[in-house]
Formats: structure tokens, sequence, C-alpha cells
């Protein structure tokens, strides 16, 4: 045997160095993630190099991280100042992650035990049937608010390229939740005047005329978890009124998606409703 085999750790003496299981190893083989130097074509056995265990601990500490077997990839594929700075990236997502789960823990204990509900001023309005221009998606809510400025900007460059004027402030119909299970859909709508014809995936029909209960926010409060305060004074104030919501509730962006101070109105909360 050549001083190279000799010097092979066996899968279960590399497990063993490495503090993997052979579980974790075998499936960061079938990833491209740590493959083996050898694998005996007899036996299927897999054997590694010692160099190897550098790589192999730092899978397993990213992965107590719970960084992404995607990510841990292209980790390392990078030096060792640039892999630095992209786990130090990571974690600053990590951390905000947290920061916004820490504020959802806090907002379902105010919402079950009912305190602590921030005071929205509830107000109606006769909204006339629309023309509006629409795209609709299916979205992760990770993608939401790209997907809606992203959405606004190509409604209004269509209305422009066609000679239609804007008529009204955009709005978002929610026809299903948008959560870690549910991806909506979503519809973004522009009111508009003029003609146009639909092009791609934008389609236009008419939105009816209809009475809207709505709370304003400012684009701070529009920060999940907290935009759900709004949804729920709304949703409380149809109850209380013997109200139903016979449309999607919708979010009506009336001010610049990109210029607002973060405590200037900024957005309406408005649930369509009709009497019981």
């Amino acid at each position: 045997m050549n001083e190279t085999a000799t010097s092979r750790l066996s899968i279960g003496a590399f497990a063993r160095a490495s503090m993997l299981t052979l579980k974790a190893l075998r499936l960061y083989d079938d990833l491209g993630l740590l493959p083996p130097d050898y694998v005996d074509p007899a036996s299927g056995y897999r054997y590694y190099r010692p160099e190897q265990l550098r790589a192999a601990r730092l899978i397993g500490l990213l992965r107590q991280l719970g960084m992404p077997l995607g990510r841990i990839a292209r980790v390392l594929d990078l030096e060792a100042q640039a892999a630095s700075r992209e786990i130090a990236g990571y974690w600053r997502e990590a951390e905000a992650e947290m920061a916004k789960k820490r504020k959802l823990v806090r907002y379902l204990e105010n919402y079950l035990e009912g305190k602590g509900q921030r005071m929205f001023e509830i107000q109606t309005r006769s909204v006339p049937q629309q023309k509006v221009l629409t795209v609709q998606r299916s979205v992760q809510v990770k993608d939401l608010p790209g997907f809606i400025d992203r959405s606004i900007e190509e409604l209004q460059a269509q209305l422009g390229a066609q000679g239609a004027e804007q008529e009204g402030a955009p709005f978002v119909i929610y026809h299903g939740q948008v959560n870690e299970d549910s991806d909506g859909p979503v519809e973004v709508c522009l009111p508009f005047c003029g003609s146009v014809e639909p092009a791609g995936d934008l389609r236009v029909r008419l939105e009816p005329a209809r009475e809207e209960a709505y709370a304003t926010i400012t684009e701070a409060q529009c920060e999940f978890p907290g935009i759900l305060e709004a949804y729920d004074a709304v949703a409380r104030w149809l109850v209380r009124q013997q109200r139903a919501c016979w449309l999607s509730p919708r979010e009506v962006y009336f001010a610049d998606l990109k210029g607002s101070a973060p405590d200037a109105p900024f957005c309406d909360i408005a649930y369509p409703y009709r009497p019981l």
C-alpha cells in the first residue's frame, strides 16, 4: 500500500475525528460539499485525507449556526477573509430575523391575552368602481417587499408607455395569507384612466365600487409583525359594527414608497365591507 493510501482515514475514523455522523458525511458527499478522497470501487467504502478535517469541522460549526448547506458551499469556496465576511453577513441576517421573531412572540402574547393593543383610528370611505392594471403572483414572504416595489414600477411604466394616466393610489390585494406556509396570491393594482392593452402577465380589469373601513399607518408601522395590529384593529371594528368583509383586504400605498419619513402617514389597511 502506498503512502497516500496509508495516510487516508476510513469514513468511521474521519467521522470520529470530525465529530460528524456517518449519515452527515454521506449527505455532504452527495451534495458535493465534502467528497471523499477515495472510494473503494469494490466495496464503495469512503476514505478521507486528514487535511479534509478542517473543512469538515467548519461545516459542522456552520451547521450549528443554522447556516443552510447551499450557503456553506459558498463559504467553502472563499478565501479566509472573504469567508469570514460571508459568515458575519449571515449572522447579521440571522440576528435580524431573530429580532423579528421576538416581536412576533410579543404580538402573539398580546393577541392571545387581549392586552397591549395599539389604538388606531378606523375611518370609512366610499370608493367608486376603478379600472386597474394589475399583476398577480404567488409570492414567498421573503420576496414580498421586492415584488410590491417592482410591480408598482412595472405597472407605472406600462401606463406611461401606452399614454394612460394613473388615477389614484396603487394598492395591494391579499387573496390569501403570505407566510412561511402560504404564498397568497398577491395582486398589485394601479388605477388608471385612458386605454391600456394587457401585456405579458399584466392584465386590465374593473375593481367594483365598495365601502371600505381602513386604518392609516406610518412607514415604520408597516414593518412585520407590527402591521398585523392594524389589520386586527380594522377586523375588530367590522365585528363591532356588524359588518362583513366581502372583498380581500388590501394595503393602499398613497405615499412615496422610497421617500417617506418613517413616522409619516404611508399606507391604509383597508377592508371592503357590507352589512351582515
